[in-house]
């Protein structure tokens, strides 16, 4: 059998050369990008990534000899630009890109520094080799004789065996990602690269379908989520604590809690974070839920207790639905709101989306002057130096309680700058040309910044009746190498320990992934909490925590006030269908478990909680995609 296949292929190579090297190469590529991202092999995929060139082979054949070059040629270019689109992609976002972000690439020329620096590989490129076989046959000008109607049948049979033989291997939980694409990770493992791509379009386009079709059964849907969810006011010891006090939300761009914990000779990075930490509430077991609209996703599950949709970015997407927010609830309580950015007011769509979420104004970068610019634009230092000048024209104007979202620009990648701004004495020098050492400087100078903002706003007295909040907008996207570098790089050696030598500290794939909390914090200047709040919490748990105190409320938030509920009853829920309690952390990616404490599993614990997790994942996704919001309110008045 195996010579008579070798004599076969060989008999193939020399008949059709350029058709072999359109199948071998492409589905070479879809090896590599799963070995240069993921590093799985399942037999599945690899069935069906075989099935679907063999698919496209069969088209080709529709064509005569020149017209079926230029399909090879135009159909590998879209299979190259899906293994190196997706490798870039991962490599930033540990997933896998979709079409519906193309709505989002207008964004990326305004952090191509970002992009260049921390994503771009040499492997990226890798896959352009396919055309250097085909070029060369294509240049020999060998025409292929091909007996059309034998070869469509053969192929098309190789291809439905290939996918029978696919779909008949397990594990078969794996349809449900298919359908749902909620991890798209374990859906490109699962199904190959080329398969992912064409599901996703799918997909995208699912919610054009959707508001035609779908709607009623999503609303009911819904409607039956929260009517047995049975909401209940939050009424404890925190309740009403802050209501009609001035809000001012520090929206820290890369914020990462472990910065928190460093010192180098006795010196902390964040002293000034720090302090408000301990004086105040510090939620230090706190994490974002961002996808891939990054910062802007954070503004959304901070001001409305859901998750990010699963298709595009909401501030893009679905920028003019009903949301109900911090910032909306706040303005119905005769507050003005506001946010401000040195940055241009398009980025992130931010000018259109904020008139959903209830801000009256953008204070966006045409109300600052860009006297001093490092990384992305205006200085830190200098945003702060003039957002203390705009609230004291706004406490003196406007008459009333104001809500002021104030977003950070220095600490975002790639912190190139660090260098010109940064304490060049705080850390040591082997830290201090790598990526976290220069994260690490760009941390300590806007710890100094926000120091320097909270001294001038006492000074102006600011800071009576007024309550600060600072969270960090999500993790800094550092390459886990670059954690060990910090942890268990040996100075004398000159190398990284390994788990052998002396002084290692362990800190493995999943170390990494819990590393990744942010910190969320609330002070006040006039009461000294002096909490630390270590329940798992996650960016849609702040509307309820939050809310409560301010005295706000509402019914379809998806998140708990955190002060309020058991450590057992916490659950962070990722858009992935990933969770972390105060046991686990499971990762849906992998299927696999991660044990936080000592002990046994409930034998339900898995089960309840992969249920609210998908739960969770599939109403908010409802709410967004379909706009059910408003219905939903006009339900609950009647």
């Amino acid at each position: 059998m195996i010579k008579k296949t070798y004599k076969n292929l060989a008999k193939f190579k020399e008949k059709y050369p350029l058709m072999l090297w359109y199948i071998t190469g492409n589905f070479i590529n879809a090896i590599l990008l799963r070995l240069f991202t993921t590093g799985h092999f399942g037999l599945r995929a690899i069935f069906f990534d075989f099935a679907f060139i063999i698919l496209l082979t069969c088209l080709s054949l529709l064509f005569k000899n020149r017209g079926r070059i230029t399909y090879y040629l135009i159909t590998t270019v879209l299979m190259v630009f899906i293994c190196g689109a997706n490798t870039i992609y991962y490599n930033y976002y540990s997933s896998f890109i979709s079409v519906s972000l193309l709505s989002t690439a207008v964004f990326l020329k305004d952090v191509s520094d970002a992009m260049t620096q921390l994503v771009m590989k040499l492997t990226d490129f890798i896959y352009l080799w396919v055309f250097i076989p085909m070029f060369v046959v294509i240049k020999k000008n060998k025409k292929e004789s091909i007996d059309k109607k034998k070869n469509f049948a053969c192929m098309l049979k190789i291809s439905l065996i290939s996918i029978l033989i696919g779909s008949a291997m397990p594990p078969y939980s794996s349809w449900g990602s298919l359908f749902k694409l909620w991890n798209r990770v374990h859906t490109l493992d699962g199904w190959g690269p080329y398969v992912y791509q064409l599901n996703d379009i799918i997909q995208s386009l699912k919610p054009t379908f959707n508001n035609l079709f779908g709607y009623d059964n999503a609303l009911k849907r819904t409607r039956d989520y929260f009517n047995e969810r049975k909401y209940n006011i939050s009424n404890n010891e925190y309740t009403n604590i802050f209501e009609g006090k001035n809000v001012l939300a520090i929206h820290a761009e890369s914020l990462q809690s472990f910065a928190l914990d460093l010192k180098f000779n006795g010196k902390e990075v964040t002293p000034n974070i720090n302090k408000l930490a301990k004086e105040g509430i510090y939620f230090s077991n706190f994490y974002a839920q961002v996808g891939v609209g990054t910062s802007s996703d954070t503004e959304f599950t901070y001001a409305t207790s859901l998750l990010p949709s699963n298709n595009g970015t909401v501030f893009v997407n679905y920028a003019n639905n009903k949301y109900i927010t911090i910032q909306s609830l706040l303005k119905d309580k005769g507050y003005y709101t506001f946010s401000m950015h040195a940055n241009v007011g398009d980025f992130w769509n931010r000018n259109a989306m904020y008139d959903s979420m209830g801000y009256d104004k953008f204070y966006d970068k045409d109300s600052f002057i860009i006297d001093e610019e490092y990384g992305l634009g205006l200085s830190d230092a200098s945003f702060f130096r003039q957002v203390v000048r705009m609230i004291e024209e706004i406490d003196n104007e406007v008459g009333k309680p104001y809500y002021g979202t104030l977003i950070t620009l220095t600490n975002h990648t790639p912190w190139k700058d660090a260098n010109l701004y940064g304490d060049n004495n705080l850390i040591a020098d082997y830290l201090k040309n790598s990526t976290i050492g220069k994260y690490i400087m760009t941390v300590n100078y806007m710890d100094k910044t926000i120091g320097n903002f909270i001294s001038e706003m006492d000074k102006k007295g600011l800071l009576d009746n007024t309550v600060i909040i600072i969270y960090g907008d999500h993790d800094s996207r550092i390459d886990k190498k670059q954690f060990d570098y910090l942890y268990n790089y040996d100075p004398v050696s000159r190398k990284i320990r390994n788990e052998d030598d002396s002084g290692y500290n362990p800190f493995n794939d999943y170390d990494y992934e819990l590393n990744r909390k942010v910190p969320f914090i609330i002070w006040t200047k006039e009461t000294a909490f002096k909490l630390e709040k270590n329940t798992p919490m996650g960016m849609i748990d702040v509307l309820p925590t939050l809310g409560n105190m301010l005295g706000i409320n509402n019914k379809y938030a998806l998140g708990k006030d955190i002060m309020e509920i058991k450590n057992d009853e916490a659950i962070i829920v990722f858009k992935d269908g990933s969770y972390i309690t105060n046991k686990i952390y499971y990762n849906a990616k992998n299927g696999e478990v991660y044990m936080l404490t000592n002990g046994i599993l409930e034998n339900d614990y898995l089960n309840v909680r992969n249920k609210i997790t998908n739960d969770m994942i599939e109403i908010s996704n409802n709410i967004i995609t379909y706009d059910l919001l408003d219905e939903l309110v006009k339900n609950t008045n009647n």
